[in-house]
């Protein structure tokens, strides 16, 4: 073999002897290769989000806070961080005194500025140190709800330390502590169901069952019967029977549906039908009978209102669909009763005394003029007597 290095006869000797000792090398390597398993690449993981730090991240700003010596059971380090603590990965808090909000007022909204909602959950920790704060805290409330901020209040700094330590030690737990405990087996709903009625406990609830064996049982007792289990007093027996006998259905949708029974049953008083006419000129005056008298209309006899009801349950209301021409017939006529009638006949009585009234009226005018003329004539006569006197 040549190359740069010349030929050496030794280690070609030495290559050839190799071959013919391994003459099926080559043939053992593809079958081998041939009868392996194809080789599997790995499946993509997602990573998992980086663990926030386990100490409480301050910003430099808060030198000289004295919250931080009040921040003991929890390490907390320096970081160049754009509010003044970092609770979490998605937990933030901004510190603000009342006293120095009152002083600089434009500091807090460049504070929230610089935020730009990098957090979810954003913390306005402020500490109360004046004593007219009513205004300030009314401001800073609005301001909280439209930047989407949690206004924590402090009155101390110890109070503003524990306040951190908690959102801290709480950045990782579960809502099962605050969740409300979900009833599993048939047992504990059973319990759950029976102990509604306000003053009934579980006690009393394994009491009832076990005394009537089934919940339909215990339903349909007596009271007697259940005031006799050890624990049921009369409020419990009472307030056990209301709640199992009221009825289902809400009392107010009960009230809308008589309302409404009662509105369709009085649909039939249509404007054709109702008390009052309506003249040329298209306004609405009540209806007149006979000497000028409206009709009350308590005086409309209950089988009339039924019969109008029993229409108008047919007719529209709708103005558009009346009949211009209507039969006579058609129209309820008004009978009067026998107060009615005696009424019209002491209308009419009044009515002819008015009449004969203005018809005399001339007459007696007449005469009344005549009586005065004599009673002047008369006083002239006396006068001239007491003078006549008085000459002699």
């Amino acid at each position: 073999m040549d190359d740069d290095f010349g030929d050496d006869a030794a280690f070609t000797a030495a290559v050839e002897a190799v071959e013919r000792s391994h003459p099926s090398t080559g043939p053992s390597i593809a079958s081998a290769g041939a009868s392996s398993p194809k080789i599997q690449q790995p499946k993509p993981q997602a990573i998992p989000n980086r663990a926030a730090p386990s100490a409480i991240l301050v910003s430099p700003r808060q030198k000289g806070n004295p919250i931080l010596n009040n921040i003991r059971s929890l390490p907390w380090e320096w970081s160049d961080i754009p509010s003044d603590f970092v609770l979490g990965n998605t937990t933030c808090a901004l510190f603000l005194s009342l006293k120095y909000h009152r002083l600089h007022p434009e500091y807090i909204y460049s504070r929230i500025r610089a935020l730009a909602g990098k957090y979810n959950l954003r913390i306005l920790l402020t500490m109360v140190d004046i004593q007219n704060h009513e205004e300030s805290l009314k401001e800073l409330s609005k301001t909280s709800l439209v930047n989407n901020l949690t206004l924590i209040l402090c009155w101390s700094a110890q109070e503003a330390g524990r306040y951190l330590e908690l959102y801290k030690s709480y950045e990782h737990a579960s809502p099962t502590s605050i969740r409300a405990h979900q009833a599993t087996s048939y047992s504990e709903k059973l319990v759950e169901f029976i102990t509604v009625p306000r003053s009934i406990n579980k006690t009393d609830a394994v009491g009832l069952v076990s005394a009537f064996g089934s919940v339909r049982a215990a339903v349909n007792a007596r009271p007697e019967e259940i005031g006799t289990i050890a624990g049921w007093g009369e409020k419990k027996v009472q307030r056990w029977c209301e709640t199992v006998r009221e009825n289902f259905r809400v009392k107010k949708a009960a009230r809308r549906g008589l309302a409404q029974e009662r509105t369709e049953s009085y649909t039939g008083l249509t404007r054709e039908d109702s008390l009052f006419e309506e003249d040329t000129e298209g306004t609405r005056t009540p209806a007149t009978l006979g000497v000028g008298a409206p009709i009350p209309v308590g005086l409309i006899p209950s089988r009339k209102i039924s019969s109008l009801g029993e229409k108008g349950a047919n007719t529209t209301p709708d103005a558009d669909g009346r009949i211009e021409n209507r039969v006579a017939e058609d129209v309820l006529m008004w009978e009067p009763g026998e107060d009615e009638e005696e009424a019209l006949l002491l209308a009419a009585a009044e009515e002819e005394d008015r009449l004969s009234t203005q018809t005399n009226g001339p007459i007696d005018l007449a005469v009344s003029n005549k009586a005065t003329r004599n009673e002047e004539e008369l006083s002239e006569g006396i006068t001239t007597a007491l003078a006549k006197l008085r000459e002699k």
